[in-house]
């Protein structure tokens, strides 16, 4: 099965012409040797090994940030598989596309020297996708995964039209609110600190660049991942746009077993929030038996007015 992946090539895309003229992509995360021995079908034992390795060549930073680096560099060199297709910014506003046609392979001395071979053969303008595929491939972070878009990609790149107006999300009862509530995760991001989760936390930042959204797990990315004023506690958020339902409860308590084992130092608390627009008495009752998840209701307002 083809996957599709928004990958930066650099910090704001310094290596993409390299990357254009030399038919590869790569990263580097500043582990110069050879990763082909330790790269195995499990990304979490890759960063178990990694992860210290990677924080003594990069002290004073965190586990989350030393996380987010060994995964994206276990996915460039490892997890993205031959056909898979890439999005790479140009740095001009444009994506280029990429099929991937080799496995790993180390080039020492070169710019993101952990490689892969590719063939570029398209390109992809911001304006032509949709509000909801553009936020994916503008997510922080090295490589995020954009294959729940992928018919619109397909669409875009046989230069058809892609009809992206309405969710298609099963998790989304009334897709006509959804056409409203499409930037929930921007507008709350973008918004934090006036919210009562700002009052208390901070979302995830690592030398002023924000890697608390869309956080990898291994049970899939988290929404946000924020840290409290003090850094005594993480915070693991989940966005649902309509009404939840009490299945969200299993979902939020898998990504904060991932940030007790994984992420969360020795002295570190992690709690859990829902935000949907309502609730249901399921989840209600769910919510009574885990006093560490807390539920909050967003409202969307919206008033023609006449002139």
């Amino acid at each position: 099965m083809k996957n599709y992946y928004r990958l930066m090539l650099g910090k704001g895309s310094i290596h993409a012409a390299d990357c254009f003229a030399g038919n590869f992509i790569g990263a580097d995360f500043d582990l110069h040797f050879d990763l082909q021995p330790h790269l195995g079908e499990d990304w979490r034992v890759f960063n178990h090994q990694f992860v210290p390795q990677w924080q003594a060549l990069n002290p004073g930073k965190s586990k989350v940030a030393a996380g987010l680096a060994c995964g994206a560099l276990w996915t460039v060199a490892k997890g993205i598989r031959s056909g898979d297709v890439l999005l790479c910014p140009d740095g001009l506003g444009a994506y280029r596309v990429a099929e991937v046609l080799g496995d790993y392979q180390y080039v020492p001395g070169g710019v993101l020297p952990h490689r892969r071979a590719v063939r570029w053969f398209a390109e992809i303008a911001r304006s032509d996708m949709s509000d909801a595929l553009r936020n994916s491939c503008g997510s922080i972070g090295t490589v995020s995964t954009i294959s729940k878009y992928a018919s619109e990609l397909e669409s875009l790149l046989s230069t058809q039209a892609a009809p992206t107006l309405l969710s298609t999300d099963p998790e989304v009862e009334d897709p006509a609110s959804f056409a409203l509530e499409k930037h929930l995760e921007e507008f709350l991001v973008a918004n934090w600190a006036q919210t009562e989760l700002g009052q208390g936390y901070d979302i995830y930042s690592e030398d002023g660049e924000l890697i608390g959204q869309q956080y990898p797990s291994d049970t899939g990315p988290m929404d946000i991942l924020a840290i409290s004023k003090d850094k005594q506690e993480l915070l693991v958020v989940e966005l649902k746009k309509g009404r939840a339902s009490d299945a969200v409860v299993g979902q939020v308590l898998r990504y904060m077993g991932y940030v007790m084992s994984e992420l969360a130092e020795p002295t570190q608390r992690v709690r859990g929030a829902i935000i949907a627009l309502e609730d249901d008495p399921r989840l209600r009752r769910a919510l009574t038996a885990v006093p560490n998840v807390d539920f909050y209701r967003y409202q969307i307002s919206f008033k023609l007015v006449k002139s």
